[in-house]
């Protein structure tokens, strides 16, 4: 029997998806192991393999289309001896009943086919008429159809579907009339109330009518939207700033860098701040935490995820055990993952979890910022650039490289002397950098 091929989960935290880009086409044979797309998710662009092997019968959903939810069947695969000319899945959804709303399945789970006979309409003319709906109902139709109608200034809620269970699709809204709708006139006329004409969709009102380029959010920068939103909303932040001398970390990392010369390994100012965290965090347990509504969690060992700018949006991949590793290899295991960040080629479980953040932009000039938290981690460090500034050193006014480093502590989890305690012992970390090294 064919098999239905569903939009995969590829993260935990995954509900919808775009697909991107198809490596195969109806007709292609793969076998286990093959990638079929690539689909991109709330974090990253990821590729999907296929698990059985067959014939492509048909594809369902097409390349470029958004918000396509987990489960729902993206294209169909005929084992070996079966008919792939058939196509099976989409003649049991056509004639599959709906079941009541609020009863049956969401959108893009599968029903059991039924043993219905009538044969689908093929014109206008003769297709069924649509269920009406009610206000405030959900309009169903292909994310094809929700496209070429917003293209094509269409009001989709007033179309009636020739899919199927009344589903629009994509004939439904190319031979429609943009602002035309009849549908909903009709309805309102059989149900004794005044037929009104929708206007066509207005022009956003937050774009000023200025020359300019609209570009589409990625899912990518969708969800930072969401989650900064939420935390800035959700968690109550504390900062906490301190003044940091780096000459002895320079020294120190210039003479190891010397001596790693020979294993082709440059360690950047970052690797020795990253190392400096985890110890920190370590040494202050109280600060290696993640609130829940209903429970404390602290970590046994700090887990720290690392800003990294990439095309798509800002993506945080993780140096895990990071107060266990040596600086050497915290530096290559750094480099490998920003370059896979900005390719967005990481794996789920190689920018989701941390028990910390970490976000430099001293690379920027910029000299103190306070960062957002990223939930449900308790705290992130915002590193500001090092330069020359006057200072006191041996009670004399000297000159001396000096960084600003901010913390941000979620306050329910984090006290604030605790915060304060971390930043102290953060600051004792970098300028006697070899005490982090024992």
């Amino acid at each position: 029997m064919p098999i239905e091929i569903k939009m995969p989960a590829l993260s935990p935290t995954m509900e919808e998806g775009t697909l991107a880009k198809w490596l195969v086409k109806e007709g292609d044979t793969v076998k286990a192991g093959d990638l079929m797309a690539e689909i991109e998710t709330d974090k990253a662009t990821m590729e999907f393999e296929a698990v059985d092997e067959g014939t492509i019968v048909s594809i369902a959903v097409p390349e470029g289309t958004d918000g396509v939810k987990v489960g729902t069947v993206i294209a169909t695969l005929a084992g070996e001896g079966e008919d792939a000319s058939a196509k099976p899945a989409k003649a049991a959804e056509a004639q599959s009943p709906s079941p009541p709303r609020g009863e049956g399945r969401g959108e893009g789970q599968s029903q059991a086919p039924t043993s219905a006979t009538a044969p689908l309409p093929t014109s206008p003319s003769a297709r069924p008429p649509s269920p009406q709906r009610g206000e405030g109902d959900r309009v169903k139709a292909s994310p094809l159809a929700r496209r070429i109608a917003a293209e094509k200034g269409v009001d989709i809620a007033a179309l009636s579907g020739s899919g199927p269970n009344g589903r629009i699709v994509k004939a439904d809204v190319e031979g429609a009339k943009p602002g035309a709708a009849p549908a909903a006139g009709a309805a309102a006329a059989s149900a004794g109330a005044p037929a009104t004409t929708p206007a066509a969709p207005a022009k956003p009102a937050a774009i000023p009518d200025i020359p300019h380029e609209a570009t589409k959010l990625s899912n990518v920068r969708k969800t930072i939207a969401r989650r900064l939103t939420e935390s800035k909303q959700q968690v109550p932040h504390i900062y906490l700033t301190v003044d940091i001398r780096l000459d002895a970390l320079l020294k120190l990392r210039g003479d190891l860098n010397k001596g790693l010369e020979g294993r082709g390994v440059k360690l950047s100012v970052n690797d020795l701040i990253i190392k400096a965290l985890a110890v920190s965090l370590i040494q202050v347990p109280k600060c290696n935490v993640m609130f829940t509504p209903d429970q404390l969690v602290s970590f046994h060992r700090a887990d720290i995820s690392v800003a990294v700018s990439t095309p798509s949006g800002l993506i945080t991949p993780i140096i895990a055990d990071a107060n266990a590793k040596g600086v050497a290899a915290i530096s290559a295991e750094m480099k490998d993952l920003a370059t896979r960040a900005r390719d967005n080629k990481l794996k789920p479980e190689e920018y989701q979890g941390g028990t910390a953040s970490l976000s430099n932009m001293g690379m920027f000039g910029i000299k103190q910022f306070e960062a957002v938290i990223n939930p449900p981690q308790g705290m992130i460090m915002a590193i500001g650039a090092g330069e020359k500034r006057p200072y006191v050193i041996d009670d004399a006014l000297g000159v001396a490289t000096i960084m600003s480093a901010t913390g941000s502590f979620d306050h329910r989890a984090i006290d604030g002397a605790d915060g304060a305690e971390l930043m102290q012992v953060f600051k004792a970390l970098i300028e006697s950098p070899l005490a982090m090294l024992a």
